[in-house]
């Protein structure tokens, strides 16, 4: 199970245990790098036990169980061998039924075991490690998804944790949905859960202090800074007017989806680039692909085919603090710097997203749920998205879609106009 932290990746696997009425043992795999905890110790070394498979088998009692092997991508490596490597044993169906531990010395069979395994990304994991997993990817809520499990199951958890009868509490809906866009800048709801715990305990300061266990303490959104202080975040909001060289571009993080402002600015030079905004490798490359895409078409575009000897073009992704990185601004980035170059406005209600290649073909991305989730949030109405990506769609939901209109794109030369 794959996805950002939060979004209920360990809930799922104790879920599906209860579902099937297995007993189930977790094995947190995180900053582990020695071989040994996997295979266990041979019984010549002092203080020698079995490793953490047959050590959760016994635990569960039975020879199916569940076994969760939480953070398999934070698994580390040293001079004691390397963890990952012993998994492959243990992770393949083909193999493990003769799996031998170090301390029993003797193959113990595993294919009745379910394994279950949960990583925040794939990057990390060896490639023949994920070879033998079949991958779910776990997406983050949308603000409604995140409503619905604060007001059913968060919330009641919370009161009961903190003392407090429904009745001495109520939180409006629109609270909670400022709590979500004002206060929390996540994929999952374990923020959310912590700010709701923060109402619990000012609400219960609130009775003692008023004497009064009875009363009703109602949180709505216009008294909600009086418990939980000032806003924490701002979502980046489009612009409120078009501007020359000012684009708006969409990106996807381990928070989620966000608003990227892309600007581009021109001086009187000899033809410098200068790109800023704490990008990564990928990004830059993005900018310097877009700009020789500008440059290949000045004709059709009506520039002066000399424009690069005679000015300096400064690319600039506000946030600097923040570091970014990716293809997905490439048709954001050209957009941009043709922007600036003709002196046209870019429309304030569009946004874009795309990776781009030098002919000026648009390619395909990924994040497009929260990407459009963010283009929703910050009053965008036309997203231009590749067309490669259109089969995507059928994973977001409606209520996100229901606002936006999406145009898909082939070539930049259809996103220009």
């Amino acid at each position: 199970l794959v996805g950002p932290p939060g979004v209920g990746k360990t809930s799922i696997a104790m879920s599906v245990a209860r579902a099937l009425h297995r007993k189930m043992a977790r094995i947190s795999l995180g900053g582990v790098h020695d071989e040994a905890e996997i295979r266990g110790h041979r019984k010549t070394y002092v203080g020698a036990m079995p490793g953490r498979i047959i050590e959760a088998v016994r635990q569960a009692g039975t020879s199916n169980p569940l076994l969760l092997l939480d953070e398999i991508d934070k698994l580390g490596n040293d001079q004691r061998g390397d963890p990952s490597s012993a998994l492959l044993e243990v992770l393949d169906a083909e193999q493990n039924s003769t799996f031998r531990d170090h301390f029993l010395e003797v193959p113990f069979d595993l294919s009745d075991v379910l394994f279950l395994t949960t990583a925040n990304t794939t990057d990390t994991i060896p490639r023949p490690l994920l070879d033998r997993m079949e991958i779910i990817e776990l997406t983050s809520y949308t603000d409604e998804e995140k409503l619905q499990i604060a007001r059913d199951h968060l919330l009641p958890k919370e009161r009961r944790r903190h003392g407090l009868r429904p009745a001495q509490m109520k939180v409006t809906d629109d609270a909670i949905r400022e709590i979500i866009r004002g206060y929390t800048r996540e994929s999952g709801v374990r923020v959310l859960e912590r700010q709701l715990a923060a109402l619990c305990r000012k609400t219960a300061i609130r009775l003692v202090e008023d004497n009064d266990l009875d009363k009703c303490v109602s949180i709505s959104r216009q008294n909600l800074a009086s418990f939980l202080g000032v806003k924490k975040y701002r979502h980046e909001e489009r612009e409120s007017e078009s501007q020359v060289g000012v684009c708006a571009g969409l990106a996807y993080n381990q928070r989620g989806g966000e608003i990227l402002m892309v600007e581009t600015s021109l001086m009187s030079g000899s033809g410098q680039v200068v790109i800023t905004g704490q990008l990564g490798d990928v990004m830059t490359e993005s900018a310097r692909a877009a700009l020789t895409y500008v440059r290949s078409r000045a004709e059709i575009l009506g520039l002066d085919p000399r424009f690069h000897r005679k000015v300096d073009i400064h690319v600039h992704v506000p946030d600097g603090a923040t570091p970014k990185d990716g293809p997905s601004a490439g048709i954001t980035l050209a957009t941009s710097i043709t922007s600036a170059l003709l002196g046209i406005p870019v429309r304030n209600d569009v946004a874009m997203t795309g990776e781009i290649s030098l002919r000026g073909r648009v390619l395909p991305i990924g994040g497009l749920r929260e990407k459009l989730l963010a283009a929703r949030r910050s009053g965008i109405k036309k997203v231009l998205m590749p067309h490669d990506n259109e089969k995507d769609l059928k994973e977001v939901p409606a209520e996100v879609l229901e606002d936006l209109e999406i145009v898909f794109v082939d070539h930049v030369d259809e996103v220009l106009p």
